[in-house]
């Protein structure tokens, strides 16, 4: 900022309009400036902001305990951990450091192909199922859901709710899903790519049931967005409509919205303006049919 300059040079008795007529600088800004100036400490941080920004770009093979030696040097002050928060602000990283993704997590690699390419369609149950872990905070912590969803009818054919995310849930969940559909061979399993669906106990349940696991790509939503329109509509008729004070509340609530009002109330264009179970009670044979 070049204001508190454009300040030093008027009480050396430098008019303000010459001053900002060659600094290229407006004048009214200036005056707002200094109608409201800042506080010694701003200042001080946006001097020594300046200062490890010159350093990172003299030097951008520099980490932020190299800078804070080049800064201290320069006469600034600051500790080690006050620069890093400036560095870390403005992604003043060293150019040898770690790659920073967005989220902070490095993805980890696909236990499987994608084998869905986001054509979530199928012409009978069992074909294609999309799994996915939704949260919410109540107060007593996190509550934690994972849903499996059968493609052909969009029933919730298994769930787990727990209050940690941990691998044991997609495997209980996927158990379930397994358990109400009895003959579920060579169904496709599509998720993404958390830890929990690549966890040794989550494979080896795949492998158990003769089931043929999917993954989509990183940061892609889009790769299991019919899971996702599932979890919207879960977040806007239960999730947000109210406060839960407590984990079993919400899990009731979940419960009783997937059963009785998602499975057995709301009818859904995709499937004729009827509901899930109607879907499949009208679409599939006695033999077929879930339990």
């Amino acid at each position: 900022m070049m204001y508190p300059l454009v300040k030093e040079l008027a009480a050396d008795g430098i008019p303000v309009t010459v001053t900002c007529r060659v600094l290229k600088l407006a004048r009214q800004p200036y005056y707002r400036w200094l109608a409201r100036p800042v506080t010694a400490r701003e200042l001080d941080e946006a001097l020594l902001a300046n200062a490890l920004f010159d350093a990172h770009h003299d030097d951008p093979e520099f980490g932020y305990r190299l800078l804070a030696d080049e800064v201290r040097a320069a006469g600034h002050t600051g500790c080690d951990r006050r620069v890093w928060r400036i560095c870390a602000a403005n992604r003043w990283w060293s150019v040898f450091g770690k790659k920073r993704s967005t989220n902070g997590k490095k993805p980890g690699p696909p236990a499987h192909d994608d084998h869905v390419r986001r054509d979530f369609t199928s012409v009978a149950p069992n074909q294609l199922w999309l799994t996915d872990i939704t949260e919410h905070r109540t107060g007593q912590g996190k509550l934690y859901l994972c849903a499996v969803k059968d493609v052909y009818s969009n029933r919730i054919v298994g769930y787990s709710i727990s209050d940690r995310m941990k691998s044991r849930i997609a495997v209980d969940a996927l158990a379930m899903a397994v358990a109400r559909r009895g003959k579920v061979t060579g169904c496709i399993v599509h998720s993404d790519r958390g830890s929990q669906f690549r966890s040794r106990k989550y494979l080896a349940a795949l492998r158990r049931h003769d089931l043929t696991g999917s993954m989509g790509q990183v940061a892609s939503a889009g790769d299991n967005a019919a899971m996702e329109s599932f979890f919207a509509l879960l977040q806007n008729n239960v999730l947000d409509r109210r406060r839960w004070h407590t984990r079993h509340d919400l899990r009731i609530a979940i419960v009783t919205w997937i059963e009785r009002t998602y499975h057995r109330r709301r009818r859904q264009a995709r499937l004729g303006r009827l509901t899930p179970i109607e879907f499949e009670t009208i679409m599939t044979t006695p033999a077929d049919q879930a339990a």
